[in-house]
């Protein structure tokens, strides 16, 4: 028979992958389709991962949550469930006074949701933030504060870091705002299984997450989105908006503009953070904002994606003097 190329390595020593032969102590790891030699540290998340004989050995700190609200009504709770849910009320996102698990409560984020486009959807168009027992004071995200009688019992602090406007507070309750559509809710690791509303319950597991006011599972995203409404005025979701069916000539124009999602251009991400929900939201949001501004909601969803690929250390560099 005919020579078949390949290579094997002498007794006693591994094939790297990279085309040479190692000792088992100097085996490299794989993360994200990059290779990293044996004693590398790389993050993921709050924990710091070493490359050990081919194996990531990694510290298990417990990690702040992020729950992530943008563009016409897309929700990414703490724990990482993915979901849809347009409502025109004002909703809690997430607060720690949940009925019988903790009675006191020291912090609510309500969103207000209004309609964006002619198609039905809404966007969150202001964020208030009750720090307290007392609601002592409050945050608009308009660029105000509004300030009642002064509460000694939570500090907080704002500054603004780039586009973002930051709001901290001294129990642990962080809000970063683009001033836009895009919300991030942050919370330390203490509110773990403590807190409820639309960014779930914080406990590290996402089947549960749609755990309406009265405490029930739900398994429907609308009638549990309807039971967080601060107003019992404001009328129920009762159907899915799919805005790409009511105004199906956007649709094509959507779908290639989102595709840089998919493609060469954020490849380093896709084995991290999986790309089909967020192209998904992004057909969905270039397809609901006719009425101006299109452009802008078709960057603010790539721009989610891109956060996500951030927090998971894939850095993309995607806006082009072409493209947002």
């Amino acid at each position: 028979t005919e020579c078949v190329s390949g290579c094997v390595c002498p007794e006693g020593l591994f094939d790297d992958g990279r085309g040479g032969c190692v000792e088992e102590k100097d085996c490299p790891c794989i993360h994200n389709n990059q290779w990293y030699s044996s004693g590398d540290k790389i993050t993921v998340d709050c924990n710091t991962c070493t490359c050990q004989k081919g194996v990531w050995s990694c510290t298990d700190d417990v990690c702040y949550g992020t729950c992530m609200i943008y563009g016409s009504g897309h929700y990414i709770t703490f724990d990482g469930k993915f979901y849809d849910f347009d409502g025109s009320c004002e909703y809690v996102a997430t607060q720690d006074f949940c009925g019988d698990k903790n009675p006191s409560s020291s912090f609510s984020v309500i969103t207000e949701n209004v309609p964006c486009g002619t198609t039905g959807v809404t966007c969150s168009k202001a964020i208030k933030m009750f720090l307290g027992v007392s609601n002592d004071s409050q945050y608009i995200s308009e660029y105000k504060e509004i300030q009642r009688d002064v509460g000694g019992d939570v500090q907080y602090w704002n500054r603004t870091v780039g586009l973002y406007l930051v709001i901290e507070a001294s129990n642990g309750v962080m809000l970063i705002w683009d001033k836009k559509t895009t919300v991030f809710i942050k919370l330390s690791p203490n509110y773990k299984g403590k807190v409820c509303g639309l960014c779930g319950n914080f406990d590290d597991k996402s089947n549960n997450d749609f755990t309406t006011r009265s405490g029930l599972q739900e398994s429907n995203a609308l009638k549990f989105g309807n039971s967080w409404k601060q107003s019992p005025m404001c009328p129920d979701v009762t159907e899915e908006i799919k805005p790409c069916d009511l105004k199906p000539h956007r649709k094509s124009w959507a779908e290639k503009e989102c595709s840089i999602i998919q493609s060469e251009v954020f490849k380093i991400c896709h084995s991290k953070v999986d790309p089909v929900p967020f192209y998904e939201a992004c057909v969905h949001d270039a397809c609901s904002c006719d009425s101006g501004g299109d452009c802008e909601c078709f960057c603010s969803a790539v721009a989610a994606y891109a956060q996500e690929c951030t927090k998971a250390e894939a850095c993309v560099f995607w806006r082009t003097p072409d493209i947002c």
